[in-house]
């Protein structure tokens, strides 16, 4: 893709969201030169990092009644990740050591994510351009533009144009729940783990944790502090598979999948076993979901993939006015959105452009076609894994920006290696301080931090 021939070019741009991607998606279209207006319906910045100890009425977040809490973090949560290869790749996410309030371990809580993300939009007065409690309730194509219409806290609606509409507005909210025989039979508590904050609820209880990546296998872990028993239904597990996990109680079991559940309470897995449970938390992940935005039939999510859209951004026949940063499923989740955002605010420039339509669509047929014969599902076409710095790479070739660092890309590598085989302890006792030498010593080389690396490298736990 070589730089275009025309004029830089200013956008009017309406961003949707004020998390980590609608607030690096903001700074790099003002660095580009674009007008820039983010829509955001809290009160603050931080989108799916904002912790609220409210749930939604309804636990499964089915009822589309439902007064919707847009927050999914729990009070326990932890990053899964190291700190140094989370953060945006010019604003280091390395320990306060001067502000007691602040989390200084390398594996912080969410209190010290949102810390973060608070002082990264502080750092480059992003906030001027944020409207808060503002929510956009339709996004739609007008004579070559887009009329975005939003409502305040107090239902004052607006109609605004504007050249093109970048949606930031994550994929935390719709719950995906996974599909039991005989559940609507079932007499116990079903909840989504959205809805999930504290163990409390389930003190004393037998409960089953549907899923064990990530949020399953922390708030098992959370939940067995408290319950009679927990048992984790897994599904990349084996059929066959039934076996207990070190936790302080002695409490908790990994199981295959669920195979049905019964009028009398009873849950039975494919391995054979049965037990009696109190309660199911459905750790299953969820949906994209995109109610506000009406491309006149263009677009559409089948089985959980957002068709049709080049390179996970771009969909052809809307690109580049309209896009999507933050979709793809992967490690290095807020250096996927920078990169994003500085190839959509250069293609909105004009200073690079973007493959025909009939080369795009192209490109996403291939892509599909690739994994129909791997054997991929749907479902899976936005989760990247392994292929994630191969993409992020690739894009940021596209926008002439720098590529994803060796440091980076292995910590998050040996980090989920370590979450699998130590998910107990993962977070406290790691093996990859090489690493994060080698990330500090770069931060300290790209003059981002004003301490040598040794000041963090001793005092960092």
């Amino acid at each position: 893709m070589a730089p275009a021939q025309n004029p830089i070019s200013s956008q009017h741009v309406a961003v949707i969201g004020a998390g980590a991607a609608g607030l690096v998606t903001a700074r790099e279209l003002r660095r580009e030169g674009h007008t820039v207006v983010v829509f955001e319906r809290e009160k603050q910045v931080g989108g799916l990092w904002i912790y609220s100890p409210k749930a939604e009425s309804d636990p499964l977040s089915l009822d589309p009644t439902r007064s919707i809490v847009h927050s999914s973090v729990y009070e326990s949560l932890r990053t899964n990740l190291p700190r140094e290869c989370m953060g945006f790749t010019d604003f280091p996410f390395v320990p306060r050591f001067d502000d007691e309030s602040r989390d200084s371990r390398r594996y912080p809580s969410h209190m010290e994510v949102l810390a973060y993300l608070q002082d990264f939009a502080r750092e480059f007065n992003i906030e001027e351009m944020v409207r808060f409690e503002t929510e956009v309730v339709r996004v739609e194509p007008v004579k070559g533009k887009w009329k975005v219409r939003s409502k305040t806290s107090g239902d004052i609606s607006n109609d605004e144009i504007f050249d093109a509409v970048v949606v930031c507005n994550g994929h935390y909210t719709e719950p995906n729940i996974a599909h039991i025989p005989g559940i609507k039979l079932w007499p116990g508590k079903q909840i989504h783990s959205h809805n999930y904050r504290v163990p409390d609820p389930f003190e004393n209880e037998v409960v089953v944790v549907i899923g064990n990546f990530a949020s399953g296998a922390d708030i098992s872990r959370d939940i067995a502090k408290v319950a009679k028993e927990v048992h984790i239904a897994a599904r990349a597990s084996e059929r066959d598979t039934y076996e207990k996990r070190p936790v302080p109680r002695n409490n908790l079991w990994v199981h295959s999948e669920i195979d049905s559940a019964s009028e009398d309470g009873s849950i039975v897995f494919k391995n054979g076993k049965v037990i009696h449970a109190d309660s199911i938390v459905y750790c299953t992940g969820y949906k994209y979901y995109f109610p506000f935005l009406d491309t006149n039939g263009y677009m559409s999510i089948d089985e959980n993939r957002v068709e049709h859209l080049y390179k996970h951004v771009f969909p052809p026949a809307l690109a580049p006015s309209l896009s999507f940063v933050g979709l793809p499923a992967m490690g290095i989740q807020f250096v996927m959105f920078e990169i994003q955002s500085k190839w959509v605010a250069s293609v909105l420039s004009g200073r690079f452009t973007l493959p025909s339509q009939d080369k795009m669509m192209e490109d996403i047929t291939t892509t599909y076609a690739t994994l129909d014969a791997l054997g991929i599902p749907k479902r899976y076409t936005h989760k990247l894994g392994k292929i994630q710095c191969e993409y992020l790479n690739w894009i940021a070739k596209k926008c002439d920006c720098p590529l994803v660092e060796h440091w980076r890309n292995q910590e998050i590598v040996r980090g989920y290696q370590r979450l699998v085989s130590h998910p107990e302890t993962y977070r406290d006792e790691w093996d990859d301080d090489d690493l994060k030498e080698e990330a500090y010593k770069d931060f300290a080389t790209k003059k981002l931090i004003s301490f040598d690396p040794s000041y963090f490298l001793e005092s960092s736990i």
